[in-house]
């Protein structure tokens, strides 16, 4: 008994199409699979608290930047290295130098001139009021403010109205800013790289559902 076979068309035409198509389901696949980790990133963060704005920080770019390949690549990383690192390592952060870290207090609001982040010389400037520097042995330091009050936003603000004899202001207190803090323990909030191998793990599925064949 003798079998025969034979291709039907051009087999060197066919491997083309074939191979473009691995090209084209690759590339779609990776492109897919770096979107959805890009994507874990973003809402893991985000669920942790720490807002849209540094959840976008998140960038995924895709390799080749035109046309297919089967050696196609997605990368997936942020542009806020040292803050997404703080909160997923728990890192321990000391002040520059010896110093102290400057922890604003409620009273010390948020923002300075121009909505930077709030800082000891920031706030003087914001109020033009002077911060004391209190020492104490037993607990954290304190930046405070004398003559102060707090106002209906609970910020801390300059008190006005008339001295007594003493020099004393009336309903004046001293409010305290800022605790300072030789080293902060950041909580680890975060678990990116846990993520990693879900994607991974989605990656042969996204290669054939874009398979056309």
């Amino acid at each position: 008994m003798k079998i025969g076979a034979s291709i039907d068309g051009d087999l060197a035409a066919i491997a083309t199409e074939i191979l473009q198509e691995a090209e084209a389901a690759v590339t779609r696949g990776v492109f897919a699979a770096g979107r959805g980790l890009r994507d874990d990133w973003r809402g893991q963060v985000r669920a942790s608290g720490l807002g849209s704005r540094l959840a976008n920080t998140v960038r995924q770019a895709d390799f080749p930047r035109s046309g297919t390949s089967l050696r196609a690549a997605s990368l997936v990383w942020t542009e806020a290295p040292d803050i997404l690192h703080a909160f997923d390592g728990g890192v321990l952060i000391r002040g520059k130098g010896g110093l102290w870290l400057a922890i604003p207090l409620p009273a010390a609001g948020v923002t300075g001139l121009g909505r930077q982040r709030i800082t000891p010389w920031r706030w003087e400037q914001r109020t033009g009021m002077r911060l004391r520097f209190v020492y104490r042995r037993n607990g954290p330091s304190l930046l405070v403010a004398d003559d102060a009050r707090l106002n209906s936003r609970g910020l801390a603000a300059a008190k006005g109205g008339r001295r007594r004899r003493d020099g004393i202001l009336t309903g004046a207190q001293t409010v305290p800013v800022f605790l300072l803090l030789r080293q902060v323990k950041m909580p680890k909030k975060l678990d990116l790289d846990g993520l990693a191998p879900a994607a991974t793990a989605r990656l042969p599925g996204a290669i054939l559902g874009a398979w056309k064949r």
